[in-house]
């Protein structure tokens, strides 16, 4: 059974840097996509960036400049440096992943990113 485990998220204040990790487990398949959502409350859940086996990434509008993403495909982690962080940034953040060998996506408990102003 396939497990995304999430950490990093807690308090900052505006302006301030976060690093969000992700570690997969449970699985040998090569796990094609990885990536972030978060959710705020009353709001659909939104992507906020994903990055391929081969390195290929996307970003919301939202975050481009401000957030980065990557992996370490050895140790099948994600992870999110966030920078430049507004307290519109604040949501629980989940991190997704996908194999060409699962059925379906993947997802992780959420963690929480509060931002004060």
């Amino acid at each position: 059974q396939v497990q995304l485990v999430e950490s990093g998220g807690g308090l900052v204040q505006a302006g301030g840097s976060l690093r969000l990790s992700c570690a997969a487990s449970g699985s040998m398949a090569r796990i094609d996509i990885m990536g972030w959502y978060r959710q705020t409350l009353g709001k659909q859940r939104e992507v906020v960036a994903t990055i391929s086996s081969g390195w290929n990434t996307n970003y919301a509008d939202f975050v481009k400049g401000r957030f980065t993403i990557s992996r370490d495909n050895a140790k099948n982690t994600v992870y999110l440096q966030m920078d430049s962080l507004k307290p519109e940034d604040t949501a629980v953040y989940y991190c997704v992943a996908k194999s060409s060998s699962w059925s379906t996506w993947e997802w992780g408990q959420g963690t929480q990113v509060t931002v004060s102003s």
